[in-house]
Parts: structure tokens; C-alpha cells; sequence
């Protein structure tokens, strides 16, 4: 079904925006899919593959708009597309690394997600604001069980703790990359599309330094007068397309199978 978009919205601007989307989730949920047969404990397992599950169903509402508004298949954009051309933050493509740093990747991933849809859920583009409002209800588990894990195991064992630190400081700065300001961002932000990734940084980090500090782990951010100031240098260059070879080799095993029989259907 085709969709048409208004005449005060910036349909170019709008579909890098919801490809930038896609790309996040359809990357993380990859990521998240390697823990499959390999987690700490079977709990784990399976929460990880069903989060995985989930990420990538969120990447195909995202691809199956911007198909909607005129772009490419989700299958192309998934499958055919040359690595260089995924606009996903940095952040979503590093390896996985151990459980800590896959469990503040994650948390960190989920808050952002969950800023960026409440402030989607008030979006002018009518079809945004009703994924938003459906992918938020199932964000609320995938929250729920990576600020357990975080909150457990930053006050748990001197090793648990030393673990989750290490994790946090590597993360940090590319979970900044998140908010990287897209192509034509402050057009959509004029239209009401969206907040704009600034704000949305902004309160992501009101949000993760709380949770992080009770759980004993530090962070390059200080408070004064209420207001937080971040003291670390954001990750950037996905959203313009400069991706490193971390994303190179994910691409290449999603791909690997389409590539057997390009076009093919099951």
C-alpha cells in the first residue's frame, strides 16, 4: 500500500530517516542474535533471541514504510544492499564483546529507542506516530529485563562490577553515536516529524545516568544546577554512511544465504 506524504514534510529527509531506523534495529538484532547457543545461562539464551526476534521485526516496520513511500524492498535493503550504503549508528555494528558489554550496549540501545519513539509517538507523519506507538508497547520488556541485568550485576561481585565498568566506559561514547544529526534533520524537526536527535540525547542522557550510577558504575558526566554535561567524544560517521569494518563482516554473514540463490523465496 502506498503512502503519501504530506506537502510540509521532506520526503527525502524522511525516508534517510527511517532507513537510519531500520538500520539500527536489523544490525543490533544481528548482533543480538550471536548470543543464540552461547549466552552465560539458558535464561539468557532465549531472552537474547527473542530480543533479537524483536529488533529485527521493528527493522521490517521501518523498511516496509520507507518501500511504502517509494524506496526499495525490505529484502533489498537487508539483503542486496552493499555494506557501505547502511547508514546505522556505529554503535549497533561493534562485536559483541562479553555479556557486560552486550548488556549495556543494550540497555543503553533500549533507552535510546524508547526516547525516540515517545517523542515519535507525537509525530506530524501520521503512519510514524502509529509504528511508534505499537513498537513502544513491545520496548517495554526489552527495558524491563537489560536495566535487571545492569542494576544486578553493577552491584554484584568485584569481577561482575569491574566487568560492567569496563563495559560502560567502551560504550558510552558509542551510544552517543545514536544522536549523530541526520541529512535534512532540522527539516523534519520543522515539520514535527520528530524532536530532533539533540533533545532526544539530551534526555536519553537524564535517563541512563541515574540508573547507571545506582548501580555503582561511572560515567564522563557531570551535574551542575540540574543541568548534565557530557565529557566524552560521540562515536559519529554511520549516519553519513562512513562505516568501519565491524559492519563489513555482519553484512556479509546476513547476507550469505540470500546470495546462494539471489531473488529466491521460501
Amino acid at each position: 500500500m502506498a503512502l503519501e506524504v504530506p506537502s510540509n514534510i521532506p520526503r527525502e529527509p524522511l525516508l534517510r530517516f527511517l532507513v537510519a531506523l531500520a538500520d539500527d534495529e536489523l544490525v543490533l538484532g544481528h548482533r543480538d542474535s550471536e548470543w543464540t547457543g552461547h549466552a552465560p545461562i539458558l535464561e539468557e539464551d532465549i531472552a537474547f533471541s527473542n530480543i533479537a526476534q524483536d529488533e529485527i521485526g521493528h527493522s521490517l516496520v521501518w523498511y516496509t514504510m520507507n518501500e511504502q513511500l517509494g524506496g526499495k524492498s525490505p529484502d533489498w535493503m537487508g539483503f542486496e544492499r552493499n555494506w557501505k550504503h547502511f547508514t546505522s549508528c556505529h554503535f549497533v555494528a561493534h562485536p559483541k564483546g562479553d555479556f557486560a558489554y552486550t548488556v549495556i550496549r543494550q540497555y543503553l540501545f533500549d533507552v535510546g529507542e524508547q526516547v525516540r519513539l515517545n517523542s515519535l509517538c507525537s509525530s506530524s507523519f501520521v503512519p510514524v506516530k502509529e509504528a511508534a506507538e505499537k513498537i513502544l508497547q513491545e520496548e517495554g520488556y526489552h527495558i524491563m529485563h537489560s536495566r535487571s541485568l545492569v542494576e544486578r550485576l553493577g552491584n554484584a561481585t568485584n569481577e561482575s562490577h569491574t566487568r560492567m565498568q569496563a563495559a560502560v566506559d567502551l560504550a558510552f561514547p558509542q551510544a552517543l553515536g545514536m544522536f549523530e544529526e541526520l541529512a535534512g534533520e532540522n527539516e523534519l524537526v520543522k515539520a514535527g516529524v520528530f524532536s530532533g536527535n539533540e533533545l532526544l540525547q539530551q534526555l536519553w542522557v537524564e535517563s541512563v545516568v541515574p540508573v547507571l550510577t545506582a548501580a555503582s558504575l561511572k560515567l564522563p558526566v557531570d551535574t551542575k544546577n540540574g543541568t548534565m554535561t557530557v565529557h566524552a567524544k560521540a562515536d559519529e560517521g554511520g549516519r553519513k554512511g562512513w562505516q568501519k569494518e565491524h559492519l563489513k563482516q555482519l553484512v556479509e554473514d546476513l547476507q550469505t544465504v540470500y546470495k546462494l540463490s539471489p531473488g529466491g523465496s521460501w
